[in-house]
This record gives C-alpha cells, structure tokens and sequence, in this order.
C-alpha cells in the first residue's frame, strides 16, 4: 500500500496563494470520504489545514504513487475552486518514509514558521478528529497520526525547544516592540479572541501595554478576555467607531473576507491628527486590505513579514534541533517498524491456515480410521497437535515478520513457492 502525501506550506508557496486555500470548507469531512472511497478498499486519507499548510494524506492498496499523487492534486483543485496550474507548481510530493519523517518533523515544529510552537498539535489532533469521525482513517493512517502526535510531546517533554517565545502571536508582539522600543501609555486594540489573539493580548500586557480593547463577533467571549488581562471589550459592530484609538492593531479573525480596507484607516489616522499606527495582520485569509500599509503613518505587517523575526527567534533555539532530530528519527525508525511487520501478515496469515487445515485433514482422517478412541482421547489429540502446528509455526513466523525488507521480501517469495501461497 502507497503511503503518500501532497501538500505546500509557507516554505513553498506565497501568502496570497495561502489565503485563497484556507477559506473554510463547508463539510471537510464528506469531501475526505468521497476521495477516500474514490481510493478503493482500505485505503485511507487525512486532510491538515493550518495558516501556513495545506497537506493531504493518502494510502491506496491498488493504485500506483504517480496516479495517487495525481488523485490527490485533484482532490486539492476541487476542494478550494482552483485550477491545477494556480497552485500546482507549489506543491511538493512525498511518500513512505519520506512522508513520515514530514509529518513527524511538523509534529515535532520543526517544520513551523516559528519553531516550537505548540499550536500544530491541535491542528494535527483536528485532522485526527475530522477523518476519524468522517471514517476515512484506515490502520495504517490512523497509528501515523496517532504517533506523529506522540513524536511531538515528546519533543516537547524531552528538550528545550518550546522554552521561550515560541508563538506567532509573541513574534508578532517582538516586531511591535522593535517598532516602538516603549510600549508605556500605548493602546492596543486586538482584533478576534481565539487562541492567537488571547496569546497577543497576554504578550502586550506583559509588556506594559496599560489599555487593550478586545473585540469579537461574540461580545461574551471578547468580555471574558477583557476581564482576563483588564481590558476593554467592544462590539464587533462598533470596530470603525474606535480604530483611530489604537496605537498598534492586531487581528487574528477567522473572517473569509476583509474586515478592515485601506480607507478605514486613512479615516482613523486623520483622526489621530497622523500619529502612527502599527498594524499587524496575523490572520490567513487576511483581514486587512494589503494597501492600508501604503496611507502615511500606518506601518501594516502580515505573516510573510513576520517570517524574519521567527528565523531570528529560532537562532536562540538552534542547539536543541539535532536532540529533536534524533527524537524525530527514533519515532520515525519505530513506525516503519511496525507498519513493515505489517507486510507480513498476509503470508502468515496463509501460511497458519493452511497448516491449520493440514492438521484438521490429518485428525480426521486418523480418527476415521481408529475406531476405540474416546472423546477424551480425541480431544487430548487434537490439543496435542494444535501444540505441535504452533510450535512448527513459531520460529518462521517470528523469523519473516522481524527480518529486514530486503530478506523479507525474498523470505516471502519463498513461502508463497514452497508451501504454495501464490494466491494468498
């Protein structure tokens, strides 16, 4: 079966192409079915989404890596309304081996725009929740994710990598701070109070931001932050109404469509009397129009912006990468382990049934032709040579299932010619 994975991520593809890819998907998990079924029987598929990646993943027992890989650019195409040639050419293909260590190394953050990062576990786990629950997860697919995830705790447990600014709500900050060097008596309006926006807001006020203003679509949820860090929550509704009362903005809304254009801060910085405003738009789709950053005195950042403050960030993190590396590659050895021994299994399988039907053959025809033997003694017998077809199984079972792919190949090959298991 071809363990194969399709994908582009910030390192491959612009933000622009990102944005377009990531506007949400009504049903994802009817679309995984559909593709899964178009794979045939026991195969497999899992779809990661995060702000900077787009990765599929797919195993197929009939069809060959070429024309999977191909399934699966048509899957990608369909599923966000773009033509091949749009993002064809930013993708890259992987599978086995090389697909494993992929998805153990973005597990892990190593692959992340900030490296070490803790959200990719989430958004892994997500994948994991959506396909299982849209029945797409075959074996094989399920225990990769399901280790992919155990690579990144350990990752996380067994070395320094997460110490540290290591979000890209706190690069976000940093680049503010490296704007303004004194965040004393500024204002900070944060746009959307997920996950991203509460780590802004906290990283803001721990370094001196005294006033935030929150807002939200849900006013709750932006009055729960607000109480949380002492800040100002306010309507969604109202957002042009205070906009000139920021000094920097942060937004992080999952909205598909602009929240904020240009002209609504050509409008708050009028207002401001052209103070300066320091604009940050962390949110893929974005939420604000590209020219805002070109009004005099709006300073306005995106998420390829930020790339340079998370490469420098990593360079304090840079002595843990070989411990996580050799974490990664342990994690990655075990699974193909596993899924190699799986390889055997058919064989086995075929080779105890037909030593099983040898042995149920031979005791009839011997209780057939013994007319004195009891019950008892028949069932003494027959545990007997159940005993014996077990042990005669043991070593060349346990032989084929360890050796390496090389020997096992041949060692099947084999037992298919001497015990005739072609069909098996």
């Amino acid at each position: 079966m071809v363990l194969a994975l399709t994908g582009l991520s910030h390192h491959t593809s612009p933000l622009a192409l990102r944005e377009r890819m990531t506007l949400s998907v009504a049903d994802p998990g009817k679309l995984l079915a559909a593709f899964q079924q178009s794979l045939g029987e026991g195969s497999g598929a899992a779809l990661l989404t995060t702000c900077n990646r787009i990765e599929l993943y797919a195993n197929a027992r009939h069809i060959p890596e070429k024309q999977l890989h191909e399934k699966m650019i048509q899957f990608l195409g369909s599923t966000y309304q773009l033509a091949e040639s749009e993002f064809s050419g930013f993708l890259y293909h992987k599978t086995e081996k090389e697909a494993v260590t992929h998805l153990f190394r973005v597990a892990a953050s190593l692959d992340s725009m900030v490296v070490g990062e803790n959200e990719i576990m989430s958004q892994i786990q997500y994948m994991y929740d959506v396909a299982q629950k849209a029945g797409t997860l075959n074996r094989i697919l399920s225990t990769l994710l399901e280790r992919s995830l155990k690579c990144g705790k350990r990752v996380r447990t067994e070395t320094q990598i997460s110490r540290g600014k290591v979000s890209v709500a706190s690069i976000a900050v940093d680049l503010v701070e490296s704007i303004l060097q004194d965040l004393h008596g500024k204002a900070a309006m944060i746009i959307g109070s997920g996950q991203v926006g509460e780590l802004a807001m906290k990283s803001l006020v721990d370094r001196g931001i005294q006033h935030v203003m929150v807002l939200n679509r849900t006013l709750a949820r932006a009055k729960e932050l607000a109480r949380r860090y002492h800040g100002e929550a306010i309507a969604f509704d109202a957002l042009h109404c205070h906009l000139h009362r920021a000094d920097i903005v942060i937004a992080s809304t999952g909205a598909p469509e602009l929240i904020l254009k240009a002209s609504d801060f050509e409008e708050a910085i009028e207002q401001r009397q052209r103070a300066p405003m320091i604009v940050i738009d962390i949110a893929i789709p974005r939420d604000i129009e590209r020219e805002a950053g070109g009004i005099d005195n709006v300073y306005c950042y995106d998420m390829d912006d930020l790339q340079g403050m998370a490469e420098r960030n990593l360079a304090k993190r840079q002595d843990e990468i070989p411990a996580c590396m050799d974490i990664v590659q342990a994690e990655v050895d075990s699974f193909i382990h596993w899924r190699h021994t799986l390889n055997a299994d058919p064989i086995i399988s075929a080779l105890t049934e037909k030593f099983h039907d040898i042995r149920q053959k031979e005791l009839q025809n011997t209780f057939a032709s013994v007319n004195d033997l009891t019950d008892r003694h028949k069932r003494e017998i027959e545990q007997l040579s159940v005993r014996i077809t077990k042990c005669l199984l043991h070593h060349p079972v346990e032989v084929v299932k360890h050796a390496n792919p090389e020997e096992q190949d041949l060692m099947i090959a084999l037992m298919e010619r001497l015990f005739s298991l072609g069909d098996s």
